[in-house]
């Protein structure tokens, strides 16, 4: 299947491949289809869902480990019923970046909204969280010991 892309110019795809968001993502419902690239030959911390309905139309994409964020979320009957997850290690978290335009340029990700997709069935939805609780650990490499301080947020 060809595809254009304002960022990666003409491409072929494997069909099989593309990832469908049946209630597109807040801000963009009429985008549904999606296909997710990734720097080929290496390690590539940012990878690019492009939208299959519009050429001009391209997320940048992380996995939030990189950012030492761990989710542990709970999915609503609607949500579950829309990705049909039925091994949790079919469930592929990513978070959108977006370039902040201060004094001091930076990448930011929204850790508040989360893109959660079935890669066996290759469905997605935004998980929009509305209450975040937030947890660090902290590990002493010397002796392996963990201390986690929660807090509600």
């Amino acid at each position: 299947m060809e595809i254009k892309s304002s960022f990666f110019g003409e491409q072929t795809i494997d069909p099989n491949t593309i990832i469908n968001f049946p209630n597109g993502i807040p801000g963009f419902e009429d985008q549904t289809r999606f296909k997710l690239f990734h720097q080929e030959g290496s390690d590539s911390l940012i990878y690019w869902l492009q939208s299959l309905d519009d050429e001009s139309l391209t997320f940048s994409v992380a996995q939030p480990s990189i950012f030492n964020i761990d989710y542990n979320l709970v999915l609503n009957d609607a949500e579950e019923a829309t990705l049909g997850i039925e091994d949790t290690a079919d469930a592929l978290v990513l978070i959108i970046l977006h370039k902040d335009e201060s004094d001091q340029p930076t990448i930011k990700g929204s850790i508040k909204s989360p893109l959660v997709i079935n890669s066996a069935k290759r469905i997605g939805l935004q998980k929009v969280l509305t209450q975040v609780e937030q947890s660090t650990t902290l590990t002493d490499i010397g002796s392996g010991s963990e201390v986690n301080i929660s807090e509600g947020a």
